[in-house]
């Protein structure tokens, strides 16, 4: 008599061993949470009952489950879309599509379009192709067969040397259960409806496998003596003796076949429960497998062809061909939903990712700022791409560098591109540097929508009745009248909480109608990406038909829009459209703001920067990932890439656990730590709520030794023979404007490393002395960096200092003022604690906006302070480290939408314009191969 194969005990066995796994993994990775999807077409009674199986025995082992039911009138399209939608889910870890489908779908084609990596019934062809080649493994092995080979193992059958026989040849059993095995090194015979001999074939059998769907078609008198039968078969035969008038069978005469092998699977309850015990091991393999890609990325690097002496930037950018985007976002494990193509080498990251991943552990951050730079720029951007560099692809980190994007307007004027330089850059860089996904052509659409509408408000309200007004902004469709939700929201502002139009009193009409913009309180000016001087000062409203409406207005470069500002402060889509809406273009002429959602735009300004919203993916010159986004002005404006990119960075940086090793986030802060960095704390950090690891602060020689006396430095003009030249004398007195800014740096408690941008003119012993004074002073270290001319290899040594410091103990973080503080208590101590100063002197123009914005509610917002760069005062011809001074605050403005009020200290050119000789005389394009030539 045989020994029973309990396909039930078996499977409870794994089920509860699959169950403690699971609880395991999820208590030690947060965000392991196995998941399956199954699709249900139609309303069969035998698909109900076997997805409600799965359903059951998910939940039991604790795998999510989410069953999609479609009516059976689906089109093909309409469930092809269904599937890609779940492939590129990245919460689902398995997918499958319950069998049999209606007549008119194609089951081939469906089950094909299962994501291989999904496909947990192990049917897609490039799994089943991989299960057959001997050197080959696949990801998912189909459930049944996969099941049968755990009976003969858990019952401990030896397979090896033995002559298994395989009855039936179908894709789910027969061919998968013949590939397992051979694979297991038994001698393995292939049979079917056609096979001559088969009862011979089958008494030689020691293994006996029998799928061929034929009720007690094997007899035991067919059977070898002691031999191993699994039967696979169940088919349902007439049993009047039964309740239901259905008995289940197998494939082999059980009563026979029972007396002469030595194990045998009993129908019901041999094969059929191992089918759901191995689906929930293919899934939890799935998810397992999802984790483990999530937490080991591997990013494929790109080699550098170093050439001495190194060539301009576009030949180095345009000779490295760099990977498909699509590739650096699927080993950054991004799923196909999470990112939008823009050509081959540029996507969008959707805001969605930081949902799926906001229990990982951020990474580590580190922000680069500057010393009080000479007008050439001192290489932040160099330096920035370098550090990712090194740390990406030289010390085996996950690394990003976050940046700013480009204005169009320098990059044909004369300042250039902002890609960085050598062969640490962002490629592909004439796209980086020009249209790149169009977010500035966003922001400009936007902000001159918003021009439009304050004018022609103002326009409509002088030539029309508070009557007609109202008719016009709230026309009755199909004999009603109603309000926008943007109308609702000044409605509320101005307490009429009233929500039909009929209900509004002829008082209440007046003020819902009239906002009584003051003209000359507007502050808002259309905006171009394109350096154009003779747009500072224009006169709109020439025209016959705009008579009496003409007003002196002008243009500002586009990234110089609040919109602008409003973007990279922005936490999320609805924090931007609140933003959007909160702008304060003008006062009315009672004195009170007049907002964006005043004026009935905001939802519109949203809806045009919708897609700004999301980063874009890029890539070093080493294919490291870079995030480009924002680029909001580094005076008038905080002058920093956006929070949003920082934050995905930070995410697809950082670690499920404890144990992993998290990655790093360097981003760049414009101009020098008294600008780009005192902003990135007060205002940035303030907003996103983020708190870096470590600040780098970025040194040339050239520049310390202008701040000790040197020369003075002209843009456009040869370097004096000054700078060339060892001079430690001139070092050592320009190295206070180091210390000065390693000082402000330590105020906020942060580790400081300071990064020297290396020139081929610089000696060993200057390097050495900015070093020895650069600790002294209270940075952690002090790094010299070829990575100009290196790559990344040029700043390994940096990185390294680099992690060193940020993995100390953080330190007691402090912003630098409380925004309860006075207006003028903030801009105080700004002026004090950053720049030297001796105190401040506010003009009456200043006083009255203090007391304007004071009376509006604005008191309360952080300082933009907008002065010059070129020195720590507000003085640009004050080199070093000025004291004795007094800072001037000539204006102060607000930016309410983004978030902060900015005092200027002195003109501010918000419109640049072109030099003599601008950088487009150099630019072209080869008509042949489409290639940009002559760009920087």
């Amino acid at each position: 008599m045989s020994q029973l194969i309990d396909g039930k005990a078996i499977s409870k066995s794994i089920r509860d061993k699959l169950k403690l796994e699971v609880q395991e993994l999820k208590a030690k990775h947060s965000s392991f949470r196995p998941h399956l999807a199954i699709i249900q077409v139609g309303t069969r009674e035998d698909s109900t009952v076997y997805v409600r199986q799965k359903e059951k025995a998910a939940k039991e082992t604790g795998v999510d489950i989410t069953i999609q039911k479609k009516d059976s009138s689906i089109t093909q399209h309409e469930l092809l879309t269904a599937v890609r939608e779940l492939n590129d889910n990245p919460l689902i870890h398995g997918l499958l599509v319950q069998l049999p489908l209606p007549d008119h779908i194609d089951e081939k084609l469906i089950n094909e379009s299962i994501s291989p990596k999904k496909d947990v019934d192990g049917f897609h062809a490039q799994n089943i192709g991989n299960l057959s080649k001997r050197n080959s493994n696949p990801l998912f092995i189909p459930c049944t067969p996969k099941g049968i080979m755990e009976l003969l193992n858990q019952t401990g059958i030896n397979i090896v040397g033995k002559h298994a026989v395989v009855v039936g040849r179908s894709d789910i059993v027969g061919f998968p259960v013949f590939t397992l095995l051979s694979r297991a090194h038994a001698t393995v015979t292939l049979c079917h409806s056609r096979t001559e001999n088969l009862q011979e074939i089958i008494k030689q059998a020691d293994i006996l496998v029998v799928a061929i769907g034929k009720p007690n078609y094997v007899k035991g008198s067919w059977i070898k003596t002691g031999a191993v039968v699994i039967d696979v078969g169940t088919n349902p035969v007439q049993d009047q003796t039964l309740k239901s008038g259905i008995r289940w069978v197998g494939d082999v005469e059980f009563s026979s076949a029972s007396q002469v092998a030595s194990y045998i699977t009993p129908v019901p309850g041999g094969v059929g429960p191992m089918t759901v015990a191995m689906l929930l091991c293919n899934i939890v393999e799935s998810a397992k497998r999802f984790l483990k890609e999530s937490r080991e990325k591997n990013i494929s690097i790109l080699p550098l062809k170093l050439i001495t002496p190194v060539p301009s930037d576009i030949d180095i950018a345009s000779t490295q061909s760099p990977k498909p985007i699509k590739v650096l976002a699927e080993e950054l494990g991004l799923s196909g939903n999470e990112y939008e193509l823009y050509g081959k080498y540029k996507a969008k990251i959707g805001l969605e990712i930081l949902e799926r991943l906001k229990n990982r552990k951020d990474g580590k951050y580190v922000v680069i700022t500057g010393i009080t730079p000479t007008p050439l720029g001192e290489g932040k951007s160099t330096i920035t791409v370098g550090i990712a560099q090194a740390l990406g692809a030289h010390l085996g980190k996950m690394a990003f560098a976050c940046v700013r994007q480009p204005s169009q307007g320098p990059t044909f004027g004369i300042k250039g591109g902002a890609a960085g330089g050598g062969y640490s850059q962002i490629i592909p860089m004439d796209e980086f540097n020009l249209h790149l996904t169009g977010d500035i052509h966003a922001i400009t659409a936007a902000n001159n929508l918003l021009a439009a509408a304050i004018d022609i408000r103002i326009f409509h309200e002088n030539s029309q009745s508070d009557q007609a007004l109202f008719n016009r902004l709230c026309p009755p469709k199909k004999g009603v009248r109603s309000f926008s939700s943007v109308m609702v929201k000044r409605l509320q502002k101005l307490h009429i909480y009233k929500t039909s139009p009929e209900e509004l009193t002829p008082e209440e009409i007046h003020k819902f109608v009239r906002l009584n913009i003051d003209p000359n309180t507007i502050t808002w000016q259309r905006v171009l990406d394109t350096n154009d001087r003779f747009l500072r000062k224009i006169t709109i409203g020439q025209n016959p038909t705009e008579k009496y409406h003409d007003r002196v207005t002008g243009f500002d470069i586009a990234v110089a829009s609040e919109c602008m500002a409003v973007l990279a402060l922005s936490i999320d889509l609805r924090d931007m459209r609140q933003r959007l809406g909160r702008m304060v273009v003008a006062s009315s002429k009672e004195g009170d703001p007049v907002t964006a959602d005043d004026i009935g735009i905001g939802g519109a300004l949203a809806v045009l920067m919708k897609d700004a919203i999301k980063p874009n993916l890029m890539q070093t010159l080493e294919g490291t990932p870079v995030l480009v986004h924002a680029g909001p002005f580094a005076n008038i404006a905080h002058g920093n890439s956006s929070i949003l990119a920082d934050k995905i960075a930070l995410k697809l940086a950082g670690t499920d656990d404890d144990e992993a090793e998290a990655g790093y986030v360097v981003t760049e802060a414009g101009f020098g730590a008294d600008i780009g960095m005192e902003k990135f704390f007060n205002i940035k950090c303030r907003a996103s709520g983020l708190v870096p690891d470590t600040v780098v602060i970025v040194a040339t020689l050239r520049a310390l030794k202008m701040h000790g006396g040197g020369p003075e430095v002209v843009s456009g003009k040869p370097l004096p023979e000054a700078y060339l030249k060892e001079n430690l004398e001139l070092l050592e007195k320009g190295s206070a404007n180091l210390v000065k800014h390693i000082e402000n740096a330590k105020k906020y408690g942060i580790s400081v490393v300071v990064a020297i941008n290396q020139f081929t003119t610089d000696t060993e012993a200057e390097l050495v002395l900015v070093r020895k004074i650069a600790i002294e002073a209270g940075a952690d270290d002090a790094v010299a960096a070829s990575n100009w001319a290196q790559g990344g290899a040029g700043a390994v040594e940096l990185a390294k200092a680099i992690i060193s410091a940020s993995s100390k103990p953080q330190k007691n973080f402090r912003f630098l003022y409380n925004t309860e503080s006075s207006i003028a208590e903030k801009i105080e101590i700004i002026a004090k604690e950053m720049y030297g100063a001796q105190g401040i002197e506010l003009s009456d123009k200043a006083k009255e906006k203090i007391e304007t914005y004071t009376k509006q509610g604005f008191a309360n917002l952080p300082i933009c302070m907008a002065k010059t760069h070129l020195s720590l005062s507000h003085d640009p011809k004050l080199k070093g480290v000025p004291t004795g001074f007094t800072v001037t605050v000539r204006d102060i403005r607000a930016s309410v939408g983004a978030g902060f009020l900015y005092p200027l200290l002195g003109e501010m050119q918000t419109m640049p314009g072109l030099p003599t000789r601008p950088a487009f005389y150099d630019v072209d394009l080869d008509p042949d191969t489409g290639k940009v030539l002559g760009l920087f």
